[in-house]
């Protein structure tokens, strides 16, 4: 009975080790659906901004110097929380792990929205190749 007892311990050891592991790798990063689901937001958000970037410099080239400082205000902070939406998303991603091919996103997405055109242009290239190409433009 002894050995029975050793067994049954070293089988009960290993029931544990499997349980952890398996807890371990359902973690929220080891979800490819959610993983894909994360780098789509981020995709959005990253989208959204340069939309927004890019109607603050339209609105202003437009506008007659009269409007153009209410024009310049109100598209500014449209840019900015668009900016500070894209930052957020970009922490999960880091957070997460799902940075690839060497990147460091959440520092080109902090840079781009400063106005690094070279870090823009990284974190779209994150977007292409994470399927997502069709909701950002390309940096410039």
């Amino acid at each position: 009975m002894q050995h029975s007892g050793g067994s049954t311990r070293a089988v009960g050891r290993a029931a544990v080790v499997v349980l952890v592991a398996a807890l371990m790798s359902s973690c929220s990063s080891g979800d490819p659906v959610q993983a894909k689901e994360w780098q789509r937001d981020y995709c959005t958000e990253l989208g959204s901004w340069q939309d927004a970037k890019h109607a603050t410099m339209t609105s202003s080239a437009d506008a007659d110097a009269s409007d153009e400082q209410n024009v310049q205000s109100s598209e500014f902070d449209n840019a900015e929380s668009a900016g500070q939406a894209a930052i957020d998303a970009s922490k999960r991603l880091d957070r997460e792990g799902l940075e690839h091919g060497g990147t460091h996103i959440l520092d080109d997405t902090v840079n781009a929205v400063g106005g690094d055109v070279e870090a823009e242009g990284r974190a779209v290239s994150y977007c292409d190749s994470s399927g997502f190409e069709t909701l950002v433009s390309s940096a410039g």
